[in-house]
């Protein structure tokens, strides 16, 4: 390399050197687990298979963002917090993680691997968000559009919208967490009856 050659690479070198060490540092983040309390079932299996997939979502509830309305249809997010996974990867692994919990249905598999079940449980999520209301209030907002459809011809056998508010007490981030918890438990319990009571009437 011509001297002329290796003081340009060196100048340059140094140039984006000198860029890098004035670019602002990104914030911490915390990265939290959507926490779970539901207890492990005993039931008896059932004999159907089950297969579970990532609800559709909005751009805004499609990322790893923790959502927040603090007033009218403005959408902002909690900075310096997200969550473990994409929002419809979260929620349908807890879905996925309460119905082995639950114990009914054994035959469980997600649309990941793409294997064929003779249920398919999937629908569309439209909010899963905290919300400030009147007098400063807040509360965790989950609503779930669920369809129920069978594997083998992808008719629609059953649709039902679910909506669980959960009211918070602490509007600190943990609290939020904690509430989403809350939350989803309570939708994970009715989404799993709900499945359960529309596969047997099939």
């Amino acid at each position: 390399m011509s001297p002329s050659l290796r003081l340009a690479a060196l100048a340059a070198t140094l140039s984006l050197a000198a860029a890098c060490s004035i670019l602002p540092q990104s914030e911490p983040v915390d990265i939290y687990r959507l926490p779970v309390t539901q207890p492990a079932g005993n039931a008896t299996p059932l004999d159907w298979s089950l297969r579970l997939n990532k609800p559709l979502a909005s751009e805004v509830l499609s990322g790893p963002r923790i959502a927040v309305i603090p007033q009218g249809d403005v959408i902002s997010n909690y900075k310096g917090a997200r969550w473990s996974d994409p929002v419809p990867l979260l929620v349908r692994n807890r879905l996925l993680d309460g119905f082995q919990r639950d114990g009914r249905v054994q035959r469980l598999s997600a649309d990941d691997s793409n294997l064929q079940a003779d249920y398919e449980l999937g629908g569309e999520l439209q909010a899963f968000q905290s919300e400030y209301r009147a007098g400063d209030q807040v509360e965790v907002v989950i609503r779930y559009d669920a369809r129920l459809v069978q594997g083998r011809s992808q008719r629609i056998l059953a649709s039902k919208r679910f909506e669980v508010r959960q009211p918070l007490q602490d509007k600190q981030v943990a609290a939020v967490v904690a509430g989403f918890g809350s939350a989803s438990d309570q939708l994970v319990r009715q989404v799993i009856d709900w499945t359960v009571a529309q596969a047997k009437n099939q």
